[in-house]
């Protein structure tokens, strides 16, 4: 790995390990305040509006979250006017979803009861694909600052605030109104910086030839992204189809703080991107591999400490929310370890959608096929078996780690054929740290909740740091936490 994609590497993940921490600390007033306050069906409604207008931005994106590397790194483009042809594109299919939305609300608001500010909800697709296309643009310029500071302080922060005071307001519209200035202020927050690198869309002009193309060639790409989304979403809409919104609630607070770690994941993206297109138009498909796994095994590092923090005292963690919450502690467990499972694919697919994008859909779509049918066949059991329906809870979150535990498998194996070069996040460490925090965990949950979580959260993350860092960090790992290293050593694999 070249020096200067190791730092790049390093940095990025430097800048977003704080971003997560920030997101994490922030976070939590939100959750609090919607489980205590507003209670499990006011949640539950809020969710699936959610999970339909973010849906519908995700697919007005046409693949540009990632795609727009790839268009900057083309020979002689001008990068001012691919980035606002791209925020164009953008632009025209976010007004085909909202127009859709905004004329039948009863997409978000199933239960049909729309009132309000509901239908007005809609517009909320605008920017959400603009943030996404503006953070794009800015991490190929290496600028990870602005998704941290759009991602990790302006909405996490501005959503928790908003809740606590719409609440004053409406009980019924307070978590939609304050997701919606949460949205536009993280679009604003994203859009500030864009424009400084890239220059205002003065003497631009749409090429209505150029953009037929660029949505064209990212067509798999937004394919890839919208699935890669469902799979995170598929256990919510399926969930909804066979329990009440009180159910869906519980699941949704434990999904919210299931994609606390998740958030270190995504968050490399941006810098990845960038590192990978670059090496491939040099035909560096070694680096690319190298790239890849280092990575992999930072997310998953990471990943995995969290998940053992937040998954062994989850009594404690979801009774925080709120006492009616404590019921999906083991939903919460599976969801936890889908994401771990899950970093392998999300790292891998980084580079596939550059080298084998068709291939790479296709594995999602049998992802997505594999996940619905687990799902559905898990909650028949529960029933069959005249389980509470909490268990079906537990069942879609199995579902989902089984799925994405199938993608990470399929996809690294691909990628290592297609670059020549294995590509394997894994390290012995793992497991080894795994243990120790596991034991002294269990001992944590014997303690009062107050300490469990005081105490026992602490001990946890750091017996299972100290042994990571000990046992897995290599030269190439550890510059990860130093601004001035020499990042091209290369990792060892313990």
């Amino acid at each position: 790995m070249r020096d200067a994609d190791a730092a790049a590497l390093a940095k990025g993940g430097r800048t977003n390990f704080f971003g997560f921490v920030l997101r994490l600390v922030a976070r939590l007033p939100f959750l609090y305040v919607a489980g205590r306050w507003y209670g499990p069906e006011a949640v539950g409604r809020f969710a699936f509006a959610v999970l339909v207008i973010e849906l519908v931005a995700q697919l007005a994106t046409l693949g540009l979250k990632r795609g727009l590397a790839e268009q900057l790194s083309a020979p002689g483009a001008d990068h001012r006017m691919v980035v606002w042809d791209g925020m164009f594109v953008a632009f025209l299919a976010s007004a085909a979803g909202s127009t859709f939305l905004f004329l039948l609300p009863q997409v978000m608001f199933p239960a049909g009861d729309v009132a309000g500010a509901d239908r007005w909800m809609a517009l909320l697709v605008f920017a959400i694909a603009g943030t996404e296309i503006a953070l794009a643009a800015c991490a190929y310029r290496f600028d990870i600052g602005a998704t941290v500071r759009a991602r990790a302080v302006v909405e996490p922060w501005v959503i928790s605030a908003a809740a606590a005071g719409f609440w004053y307001v409406s009980v019924r519209d307070g978590l939609m109104l304050s997701y919606a200035t949460a949205m536009i202020a993280a679009f604003l927050t994203a859009l500030v910086p864009m424009i400084g690198h890239y220059g205002a869309p003065r003497g631009w002009q749409p090429h209505p030839a150029t953009l037929i193309r660029v949505a064209r060639r990212n067509a798999p790409l937004a394919a890839a992204d919208a699935i890669e989304w469902g799979t995170r979403r598929l256990d919510l809409f399926i969930l909804g189809q066979f329990t009440s919104p009180a159910i869906y609630g519980i699941y949704y607070m434990a999904q919210q703080v299931a994609s606390l770690p998740q958030k270190l994941k995504t968050s490399f993206e941006p810098i990845l991107g960038p590192v990978i297109t670059r090496n491939l138009a040099e035909n560096r498909l070694g680096a690319v591999a190298a790239q890849v796994s280092q990575v992999g095994f930072w997310i998953i590092a990471a990943q995995a400490g969290v998940a053992l923090a937040l998954g062994i005292p989850g009594e404690a963690v979801m009774g925080l929310v709120g006492p009616e919450f404590v019921s999906g502690t083991g939903a919460l467990a599976f969801l936890l370890a889908a994401e771990v499972v899950a970093a392998t694919a999300v790292v891998s697919e980084a580079a596939l959608v550059y080298v084998a994008r068709h291939r790479n859909l296709l594995i999602s779509l049998a992802t997505l096929a594999l996940q619905a049918v687990l799902s559905v066949g898990l909650i028949l059991l529960a029933q069959s078996m005249g389980l509470h329906p909490i268990y079906y809870a537990g069942a879609v979150a199995l579902a989902l780690m089984l799925a994405l535990g199938f993608a990470s498998l399929v996809k690294a194996r691909l990628l290592s054929r297609i670059l020549g070069a294995p590509v394997n996040s894994l390290r012995w460490a793992l497991f080894w740290a795994t243990g120790g925090a596991a034991v002294l965990g269990w001992g944590a949950t014997q303690l009062p909740e107050w300490a469990e979580l005081l105490i026992g959260v602490p001990v946890i993350l750091g017996i299972y740091a100290w042994l990571i860092w000990t046992r897995g960090f290599g030269p190439a790992d550890r510059a990860l936490f130093r601004k001035h290293s020499d990042a091209a050593a290369p990792a060892t694999q313990a």
